[in-house]
Parts: structure tokens; C-alpha cells; sequence
């Protein structure tokens, strides 16, 4: 599991707050040996015979899953990653690649799920999608990391009382307290994020 690491800071507004910050770092299971394992599709598949060996990081979406003798082949739809190395919602698919990974893993584990994989590439193959030819790049997964997508609520910045603050005989007179800041932290927002 990978290491999180937190950063506490104080911010001054009136008042002295908390907040906490994290920082995201790569899962172990695919941080891979390179400090920057090439990731991008595009560059690869202009020249593929370039980057055999070479290790790749790539990430998106399970899109076929086939078990063959002593691997499994995952189909991925790539979008780019993130500096934790998760698939980023909502970008548009990169391209295709292969990721062999040595084992059986079951299809309904996979298939739709979001994945990272990681490993040398090893070249390009000829495939079709649906009936259209495409040239997918290939690579042997040496570790791979399935990702969850959940939601999460994120609550607004509430309000500070500017009449609390001090000593002031006008504290919870004519102004009403929290008066003109009702509602300024508005609904909460509900954010779907990719976790492990």
C-alpha cells in the first residue's frame, strides 16, 4: 500500500484554522524500476520498435480481458495519469495497448475497471476494434494496480463571524451574528475520484 504523507499547515483568517493536505505518491505495485517510466502513447506508437524494453506506465480502462495459457491479456483504453499514477476521469482514451500480465486473472475482476499497469514494452501487434483494424502497443506487466471509483462529499469553507472576533458591544446586536454570510459556503459538492 502506498506510503501517504501528510503536511499540516495553519492558515491565518481571523482566526487560526486547520487544514490538513495529502500527498499522493505511486503504489509500490507500480512504481516500477525507472524513475520515469515513459508513458507517453502517442510517441511510442509513431515508433514502437524504438521503445522495446524500455519500461511503460500506462492506465485507463479494462476494456477486454483474455486468458490465455500460463497469462491473461488485458486490453486498456489509456487516458493520462496522474502524479499518483491513477487514471484521470473524464479524459478522452489516448489509445489502446495489450498488457500481458503472467497468471489468470478473472475477467470479472477486470473488465470495466479502471487499471495502472506497469513494465517493459515489447513492441506493437495488429488487432481489430470491433471490426476496424488498430495497431495496439504491447508490454509485459510486471506489476499492475486496480483502482476503485467512489464518491466523495466535499463540504464548503464555512463562514468566519466578523462580529465575534474581539471585544465588540455590537457582537449579536443590529448585525444578527452571522447576518449577511448565511448560506456563503452554498450545497456541498459531491466529487467522484479514483482511490485505492
Amino acid at each position: 500500500m502506498a506510503v501517504q504523507q501528510c503536511v499540516v499547515r495553519l492558515l491565518a483568517v481571523g482566526t487560526l484554522t486547520l487544514a490538513l493536505s495529502g500527498c499522493v505518491s505511486v503504489p509500490d505495485a507500480i512504481k516500477g524500476s525507472s524513475p520515469t517510466p515513459q508513458q507517453d502513447l502517442v510517441r511510442v506508437m509513431n515508433a514502437p520498435e524504438l521503445y522495446v524494453g524500455q519500461e511503460a506506465r500506462f492506465g485507463g480502462k479494462v476494456v477486454g480481458v483474455e486468458n490465455r495459457q500460463g497469462k491473461t491479456r488485458l486490453e486498456i483504453a489509456t487516458v493520462p495519469l496522474d502524479s499518483g499514477a491513477r487514471p484521470i476521469l473524464g479524459e478522452a482514451s489516448r489509445g489502446r495497448i495489450f498488457a500481458d500480465l503472467n497468471g489468470f486473472l478473472d475477467p470479472v475482476d477486470f473488465r470495466g475497471h479502471l487499471v495502472t499497469v506497469v513494465g517493459p514494452i515489447t513492441g506493437a501487434e495488429q488487432g481489430k476494434i470491433g471490426n476496424t483494424p488498430y495497431k495496439f502497443m504491447t508490454m509485459q506487466a510486471n506489476g499492475y494496480k486496480r483502482w476503485r471509483v467512489t464518491q466523495q462529499v466535499m463540504m464548503p469553507p464555512q463562514p468566519i463571524d466578523p462580529w465575534y472576533w474581539g471585544p465588540h458591544p455590537w457582537r449579536y446586536g443590529g448585525y444578527g451574528g452571522y447576518g449577511g454570510w448565511a448560506g456563503y459556503g452554498g450545497p456541498a459538492e459531491v466529487r467522484t475520484i479514483v482511490t485505492e
